[in-house]
């Protein structure tokens, strides 16, 4: 009699959890609905998702992960592209990089082929306890153009929180819950050249890049995850 009334009671509580988890989930998806905001990875698996011919994003336990040998090279084909177009909105993702890192987190693509010119580049990278740093080796810089105004990178191993907002010719960007980037295109009116008179890669002036684009993840060669991504569009 006790063992059966413990199957009960145990048998009940786990009723209770499940219970308990899918009223909270429901919270979840009603919370996300109402603040605007839509999922674009559903944790399951790449659907909304463009792969390159490599195959190389894979989902594990709810994660997007790269899934190649990790040679330090940037596989243009191989990056992970939202299939919708986004103008004006706020992103938000968590990504969590090793020691050795180099992703990024790509805005308003125009040229799937040609994402390295024709895309602005969030990066993602390792710069944990630098004390000096740049637009291209820190993490939030915008890459070749702005250095982030801090550097606000956890620990290699340890999940960051990403929210970033393109609203015509601005882009902002919050790291760990601190702003770091506030960028205004119209100010890089001249190709190659940087409005503090440093060079970059690009041969069209930033304010003439496409207001609309695809979304995308950077595959560089080196291990990243990313999850809870998700999206709100502004226009």
């Amino acid at each position: 009699m006790t063992r059966r009334i413990a199957l009960t009671t145990f048998a009940f509580g786990l009723l209770l959890s499940s219970t308990v988890f899918a009223d909270q989930r429901g919270r979840d998806a009603k919370k996300a609905a109402d603040d605007g905001f839509a999922p674009l990875f559903n944790g399951k698996d790449l659907s909304g998702w463009l792969c390159g011919p490599d195959e190389s994003w894979v989902v594990q336990d709810g994660v997007i992960a790269l899934e190649r040998e990790f040679d330090g090279r940037e596989h243009n084909l191989d990056y992970l592209w939202t299939k919708e177009t986004y103008g004006d909105f706020i992103l938000e993702l968590e990504f969590k990089v090793p020691e050795r890192a180099n992703s990024g987190v790509f805005l308003r693509t125009s040229d799937l082929k040609d994402p390295v010119f024709t895309g602005i580049e969030v990066q993602v990278s390792n710069s944990y306890g630098r004390e000096q740093w740049s637009k291209g080796n820190c993490a939030g810089a915008i890459y070749d153009c702005l250095s982030p105004t801090k550097n606000t990178v956890k620990k290699p191993g340890q999940w960051n929180t990403y929210r970033i907002m393109c609203d015509d010719n601005k882009i902002v960007v919050v790291l760990n819950g601190e702003q770091i980037i506030d960028m205004d295109l119209s100010e890089w009116t001249e190709p190659n050249k940087n409005p503090d008179g440093t060079k970059n890669k690009f041969a069209t002036a930033l304010k003439d890049f496409a207001r609309v684009g695809h979304i995308g993840l950077q595959d560089h060669g080196r291990p990243v995850w990313y999850r809870n991504i998700r999206i709100k569009r502004l226009d």
